[in-house]
């Protein structure tokens, strides 16, 4: 099988609800690359060495130098890259800085002690199911709770949380590495990401003359030993922390609730313990990752992978989907199982580019995932398999009917 039909395949929409086969099929040749394409990786040691090694670039430069197309750079939007399209040592600085806002040191505990306040949120949004009988999971939960809960964090006003869905869709469309709707989906991103900034930066003028208790303003006035961000570095970074600090959570809980649904006796264990969710939200981290590939790497220097060199300058396809069901790493990786005795997922990434919201995605997952088991009585899928997005990157579905007998 040539490099060009599985590249093809990978971003197929036709493989949107299984990619899993294709993976497999992938595996067989753990690098993998032909013509002009990418150097697909797919092993989980493999895939994990390569996010810790410096020889491996995210820099949004090294992608614009090879032609490859940028949705972030200031020529496309008028904003920098954010720190995850950066390289060591600005991408440390501002992940400092960034992080003093967010937990350890500065604020150990801003995430955990909003423990109450998510529950409230998400218990909220049950209760808005009221006498219905069926209702769509992703519009009525699983998008709602993670973008307020991303709000509340930064500090965007709740009258204006709506407004968001309309910039950050086609923000995330825009990275489906599908090259047959990349010239419209790119375009489109540009916009949106303009009109986004566009509004944070009114919030942070407003931040910089009356500094409140949330992020936002913990970023505009941030003087440790790494010094301030620019105005400019604060909006590029507010704009990542808005899409990535919700967009995979709303596909990790809806894949968690579809998966559950297909595994009704952990789904009943859940129901009796809500404590299971912990486990269960690692092993679906593992098992249908809202993150399925990251395609915007580049050497920047010879390296050797699994016998193969990989040329200086060449693109890198980490597809943490095929390594995280690798069964050189996991027995039996195709099983759903929260009982795992080992469940080092690549579902976060690693390295200094591992998923920064990590631990509000994990809170959010496990109280939206038990309050659900607990209050949905008689659950049951409408359609399986379920519609999907059409991005390969940030994989979910995008409706998932649930009929059920009420809500307790």
């Amino acid at each position: 099988m040539t490099q060009t039909s599985m590249v093809r395949q990978i971003t197929d929409f036709a493989h949107r609800a299984d990619p899993y086969p294709v993976y497999a099929e992938l595996r067989r040749t753990p690098v993998l690359h032909e013509e002009d394409g990418p150097y697909l990786i797919s092993t989980y040691h493999d895939i994990q060495a390569l996010l810790h090694d410096p020889r491996i670039s995210s820099d949004a430069a090294n992608l614009s130098a090879l032609g490859a197309d940028e949705l972030s750079g200031p020529e496309a939007t008028g904003l920098p890259p954010s720190f995850i399209r950066m390289d060591p040592p600005e991408h440390d600085r501002l992940r400092r800085i960034a992080n003093s806002s967010f937990g350890p040191p500065h604020r150990p505990r801003r995430i955990e002690n909003m423990r109450g306040q998510l529950e409230e949120i998400v218990t909220e949004l049950i209760d808005g199911l009221g006498d219905a009988r069926e209702f769509d999971l992703v519009d009525q939960v699983a998008y709602p709770f993670p973008v307020t809960a991303i709000c509340r964090v930064l500090g965007v006003p709740r009258e204006d949380e709506p407004r968001f869905r309309t910039w950050v869709d086609p923000i995330v469309a825009g990275l489906d590495p599908d090259t047959r709707t990349a010239a419209d989906s790119e375009k489109a991103a540009q916009e949106a990401r303009l009109q986004l900034g566009m509004y944070l930066n009114g919030l942070v003028e407003q931040r910089a003359r009356e500094p409140r208790d949330d992020m936002l303003s913990d970023l505009v006035h941030s003087r440790g030993p790494d010094g301030p961000m620019t105005t400019m570095e604060v909006l590029s970074t507010a704009v990542l922390l808005l899409i990535a600090g919700h967009e995979t959570t709303v596909n990790l809980i809806t894949n968690g609730m579809l998966t559950l649904l297909r595994h009704p006796e952990v789904l009943a264990r859940l129901r009796d313990d809500p404590g299971l969710s912990v486990r269960i939200v690692e092993e679906l981290l593992r098992y249908e990752p809202p993150v399925q590939l990251l395609p915007q790497r580049t050497c920047i220097t010879d390296i050797e992978v699994h016998g193969v060199t990989i040329p200086k300058g060449s693109r890198i396809w980490l597809v943490l989907g095929a390594g995280n069901r690798d069964p050189q790493r996991f027995p039996d990786p195709d099983r759903f199982d929260p009982d795992r005795k080992d469940i080092q997922h690549l579902g976060f990434g690693s390295g200094i580019h591992s998923c920064f919201g990590a631990p509000l995605a994990r809170i959010e997952a496990q109280l939206a995932l038990a309050q659900l088991a607990r209050r949905l009585d008689g659950p049951r899928l409408v359609e399986d398999p379920p519609p999907y997005r059409r991005n390969a990157v940030l994989r979910g579905p995008r409706h998932l009917n649930i009929a059920m007998d009420g809500v307790t």
